[in-house]
């Protein structure tokens, strides 16, 4: 039975709540929590094979809360969601530089279109989301980095 037990960790409750409908349909029995502290109860008490924890829950990280739920709930598969287009937006405060550094260190499994999306990314959370003042840091014209950014990220 533990493997249909299915966690949904996201402070949107609406998201979740859809997410949980779908995984019913799908023959799960989902378990919704909205912060760190109501997820920590559920797995201590109910074992779960799967586990989506939000990137960003409120104003803390997500991943926080996949170290403790791997001790607690060691066979569950987890997954951390995000509603960011990139690597590079998705992560973004504690250990993010590492993070995106690591998730893009190794060429061969991106191409050279994909780190340039990252890249731009990267800059454009910098910058505010500001698209001219990405343009002036990326030393690129306006309409170019429009352009670049309305095309759909590029696939690994």
């Amino acid at each position: 039975m533990g493997d249909t037990n299915f966690l949904v960790i996201d402070d949107d409750e609406v998201f979740s709540g859809i997410l949980a409908r779908g995984l019913t349909r799908r023959g799960y029995t989902p378990h919704q929590a909205h912060d760190a502290a109501s997820a920590l109860k559920l797995a201590n008490q109910i074992k779960f094979g799967q586990i989506t924890v939000d990137l960003h829950l409120g104003n803390d990280s997500g991943l926080t809360l996949v170290a403790p739920l791997r001790d607690l709930q060691p066979d569950a598969r987890i997954l951390v969601l995000t509603g960011y287009a990139s690597i590079a937006t998705a992560v973004q405060e504690e250990a993010s530089e590492q993070t995106a550094e690591e998730a893009i260190e190794h060429p061969a499994l991106l191409s050279v279109a994909r780190l340039e999306w990252e890249h731009i990314q990267r800059v454009l959370a910098e910058n505010g989301n500001n698209i001219s003042a990405t343009a002036r840091a990326l030393n690129m014209h306006r309409r170019t980095l429009q352009r670049k950014l309305a095309k759909k990220p590029v696939r690994q």
